[in-house]
């Protein structure tokens, strides 16, 4: 417990990488501390702590499950601790809580009652994808989830085209990882083979890769990313 109430946004390993590959080693130190998580998954959780220092006693701690399915009514409750001048860490499924993660909600009020907000350094496959790709890193979008109906999808293609030529800018989404072929052949279909295509797939992990060619290239190349955690990114 800290004199300031502090909401610690704790990063956690993409892929089955050793804790002290992606993760400083003060993180591991500041989580010990912590009896409080709000967390995405608390299987995953669970399992993460235990990764970070196998005395931690779990039944000890208190947990919060935020997540897509949570009733924004309901996230007040979970900082009222910090009131009282507990910590509390957030942690992600995956990457860094409150990018492209429902910790952020939790995040934007901590911030409105004034608490201590501290940001831990660790992996986001966004940002690791970006510096890996060569595209422009001073202006770029992501994306999340492209539409799933044919006909707005094929509107939003359009639109990230439309940015990539008139505004230099970055685009990057993400699918569902048993779709990702298809969405690179859909890519090749739908956009102009002079378009550059990065795909970056488990990033971190043991079979990370990280190829950035044209759409002309990627539409005669043999490749096999389904089921395994992959971002995409456009630009010319």
């Amino acid at each position: 417990m800290t004199q300031q109430p502090t909401l610690y946004l704790i990063p956690v390993p993409l892929a089955d990488s050793p804790i002290e590959q992606v993760l400083p080693v003060v993180n591991v130190e500041i989580v010990r501390n912590i009896k409080i998580f709000i967390v995405e998954n608390l299987r995953s959780a669970r399992r993460f702590l235990k990764q970070c220092d196998r005395s931690i006693d779990i039944d000890s701690l208190t947990f919060y499950i935020l997540n897509e399915h949570t009733d924004s009514s309901e996230i007040p409750a979970m900082l009222a601790p910090m009131k009282d001048g507990h910590d509390i860490g957030i942690i992600s499924e995956a990457g860094c809580p409150a990018i492209a993660d429902p910790g952020a909600d939790a995040v934007a009020i901590a911030q409105q009652r004034g608490f201590n907000v501290v940001p831990l350094v660790g992996p986001s496959s966004i940002l690791l994808s970006l510096m890996g790709s060569g595209f422009n890193g001073q202006s770029f979008a992501f994306n999340g989830y492209l539409p799933i109906e044919q006909g707005a999808r094929n509107a939003k293609l359009k639109e990230l085209e439309r940015r990539i030529t008139r505004e230099r800018q970055t685009q990057i989404f993400i699918e569902t990882p048993y779709r990702n072929n298809r969405m690179i052949a859909e890519l090749c279909k739908s956009l102009p083979g002079n378009l550059r295509l990065c795909v970056a797939s488990d990033v971190t992990g043991s079979r990370q890769s990280i190829i950035t060619r044209q759409l002309s290239w990627w539409n005669k190349a043999t490749y096999n990313y389904d089921k395994v955690p992959t971002i995409f990114l456009l630009y010319n």
